[in-house]
């Protein structure tokens, strides 16, 4: 029972990424926040998902380079792997981040930070702990967890989810994936080049939201690393054996492994926040949001992985920036008109944005020129070592880029000027205007606009008016 009742301007439910940018931007400004969070400030990005994850790729990534030395003249070898001092590694990116994201941090900005949990108990009144929080204007940002299926005999076993992954400080032995997707796929090749035997198994197709050649080439490099990848193959149930688990694929098939992670993907985090009595609807995979990303209750918006969608952190931020304009200074927003970039953390990365190929095509029909350009012709691919990949760019009606894949070196971070590019909607020509250093690998994305212009020499009109300027001397 509430004790005590504060009226903020606005109450952010949720200190992950999208929480702590709603209340920090809206502290900035002189606006009275509270901001309520059950468990660790900075929520699943920064204690179980993208930071732990990506130390761990980069750990994977070192070992892998005592692998690979010798084509550049270097001794070859296998590396000595302590794996409990790459969980080391992880736990310091952790730790220098978490101040940024601290309670205290947020309470110096003139935040009012309450760690309890939160529910509603009316349209307008949310309780965490013994406080009551009657706001002009509720966010809801408490994102998503692992989604656990409900496979038979796995609640007998310590199965792993991304929160309890981290947590490991020796080599897994023999570690079985159930989920072939982005996450799935990154652990996997981490934890096989930190010494780990893997196995993968996806009842569809292994990164299937992805453009299939690209994600071929990512799931061959997996392969030769010494990734058992098992496509459209089903875990029918589980047992305990010896220490570990054994998977029953099918009526001759099982698979023995040590350790079990689960990564079948997300579900929202809605469970105990008392939507109905604040009469905010949902759907089956979160909280019913409008264009301005406000629920069925006016007074409360939910923004991120809550809502359902893509489950990106940039996205959730994108989504915070947004609440903050409306919240603050009633601008008009539409989230339907964000350019979400995808990117998968392997080795080659994988990156995507905007239109998948097969819907470029069914919108713009014969107007589509898809333009391509390999990184075994890009000069700094070559001496890195790294020419393996390929850059896709779907132009469509007036020029327009309206999608983009990458699959090779740093794909994540080439995809920037095609996400400035198609949010501004740009003509492919901004792209070839840039002047790039040299050698660098952003070049890769120039020589695949070049090919737009393929054939133009040929084409009799510009050869009549080239000839007709010649006569002016």
């Amino acid at each position: 029972m509430a004790t005590n009742t504060l009226t903020p301007d606005i109450c952010v439910i949720g200190a992950g990424s999208a929480g702590l940018t709603v209340a920090a931007a809206a502290a900035a400004f002189g606006v009275d926040v509270v901001l309520i969070e059950k468990g660790k400030m900075g929520g699943d990005c920064l204690n179980y998902g993208c930071v732990p994850s990506k130390a761990l790729i980069a750990a994977g990534k070192a070992a892998q380079a005592h692998r690979t030395s010798e084509k550049y003249g270097v001794e070859a070898n296998e590396p000595s792997i302590d794996f409990s001092k790459a969980n080391a590694h992880l736990r310091s990116v952790i730790a220098a981040i978490e101040p940024h994201d601290s309670e205290e941090r947020f309470e110096g900005l003139g935040v009012t930070v309450i760690k309890a949990e939160a529910r509603f108990v009316d349209a307008n009144t949310v309780e965490a702990g013994e406080v009551a929080i009657r706001a002009r204007r509720f966010v809801i940002a408490t994102g998503s967890s692992a989604f656990v299926p409900p496979l038979p005999g796995l609640e007998t076993l310590p199965y792993l989810t991304n929160e309890t992954l981290f947590e490991l400080t020796r080599t897994p032995e023999h570690l079985l994936i159930v989920g072939g997707g982005p996450i799935g796929m990154e652990m996997a090749q981490a934890h096989r080049r930190l010494g780990a035997k893997v196995t993968v198994v996806e009842a569809a197709r292994a990164l299937g939201a992805a453009d299939p050649e690209f994600a071929s080439l990512v799931l061959d490099k997996l392969r030769a690393e010494g990734v058992a990848i098992m496509e459209g193959v089903k875990v029918k149930r589980l047992e305990k054996v010896n220490g570990g688990v054994r998977a029953f694929l099918d009526a001759t098939r099982t698979l023995d492994a040590s350790h079990i992670l689960i990564a079948a993907g997300r579900v929202a985090n809605t469970k105990g926040l008392g939507l109905e009595a604040a009469g905010i609807a949902t759907h089956a995979n979160g909280i019913k949001v409008d264009d301005r990303l406000r629920t069925s209750n006016k007074k409360v918006y939910a923004i991120g992985d809550v809502i359902g969608g893509q489950q990106f952190t940039h996205l959730a931020g994108a989504h915070a920036s947004l609440v903050v304009r409306s919240l603050l200074f009633r601008l008009p927003v539409n989230h339907h008109r964000l350019v979400v970039p995808a990117v998968t953390y392997t080795d080659p990365e994988l990156a995507h944005i905007g239109m998948q190929e097969a819907e470029a095509r069914e919108a713009h029909g014969n107007k589509l020129k898809v333009l391509t350009a390999e990184f075994s012709g890009n000069d700094r691919a070559l001496t890195e070592g790294q020419a393996e990949g390929k850059v896709k760019l779907l132009v469509g009606k007036g020029g327009r880029l309206v999608g983009a894949d990458i699959v090779g070196p740093h794909a994540g971070e080439l995809l920037a000027p095609l996400a400035l590019m198609i949010s501004r909607r740009l003509h492919i020509k901004a792209l070839l205007d840039l002047t790039l250093p040299y050698p660098t690998l952003s070049e890769v994305l120039k020589r695949a606009a070049l090919s737009y212009y393929a054939g133009a020499a040929e084409k009799p009109w510009i050869r009549r008016v080239l000839a007709l300027l010649r006569k002016f001397g």
